[in-house]
């Protein structure tokens, strides 16, 4: 056979791989992405601030296999509200973040909202979307591309270039009221004094899933939790 058909083929070859490889990707990223569980413990790193006083390797880490950690995010697919008292150190926020960024990130012109009681912690709410973001399969990047660059981004929002958007809000019932989101993060509620208003705006507000998540504390949101103020949707 002459060199010029050998090329030919070769070419052909190439060409076959080139169309079947996005196909492939596709697939992958796909399973990769068929529930938050599997992409935060496969396909993402979480981020350790204080790595070094835990003797842990290295600041950036998969989700830990934990099965409380499964159960709370098929939670989330179960039900519309879902309230949560947790204890510290255990990731908790983390897996209401992810379970949002993902829902952002997947679905188009999706907008979540995350809010607590001080624009500093909002911006580290936003950090923690942002690294799960950056720390992914460069798959799922090109899947799922954002408006621009991580750097140009706001502190206060994370922005996907099909239109999905996770925006940062302070504390107050007022802040939530001119957004109409899908998704909707109120955290460390119970240090949050108008954190019943926040959750009626958010009834109004809010299309899709509504989270709140707090240690414990008395006052409003202790005694939702406990059952003594009734959820206004039953």
């Amino acid at each position: 056979m002459s060199t010029r058909n050998l090329r030919r083929i070769e070419r052909l070859e190439n060409g076959d791989r080139n169309r079947k490889q996005p196909a492939a990707d596709y697939s992958w990223v796909q399973d990769a992405t068929r529930d938050a569980y599997v992409w935060v413990t496969n396909h993402t790193k979480t981020w350790n601030e204080h790595w070094q006083e835990e003797g842990r390797p290295d600041p950036y880490e998969p989700f830990p296999r934990w099965p409380y950690l499964a159960c709370l995010f098929a939670l989330f697919s179960l039900e519309r509200i879902i309230w949560i008292l947790k204890s510290r150190d255990m990731m908790v926020t983390w897996v209401c973040v992810a379970y949002l960024t993902l829902e952002a990130m997947k679905v188009p012109r999706r907008g979540v909202l995350f809010q607590t009681q001080k624009e500093e912690k909002v911006k580290q709410l936003i950090k923690y979307s942002k690294v799960l973001y950056e720390m992914q399969d460069a798959r799922i990047k090109k899947a799922y591309p954002l408006l621009k660059p991580l750097n140009m981004q706001s502190d206060m929002s994370l922005e996907f270039a099909h239109g999905g958007k996770i925006t940062g809000i302070p504390g107050g019932a007022n802040q939530i009221r001119s957004y109409h989101p899908w998704g909707y993060l109120n955290d460390e509620s119970s240090f949050q004094p108008d954190a019943g208003e926040c959750y009626n705006e958010a009834l109004s507000a809010v299309s899709g899933k509504i989270i709140f998540n707090s240690s414990a504390y008395p006052g409003w949101y202790a005694d939702v939790c406990r059952g003594i103020v009734r959820n206004e949707e039953e």
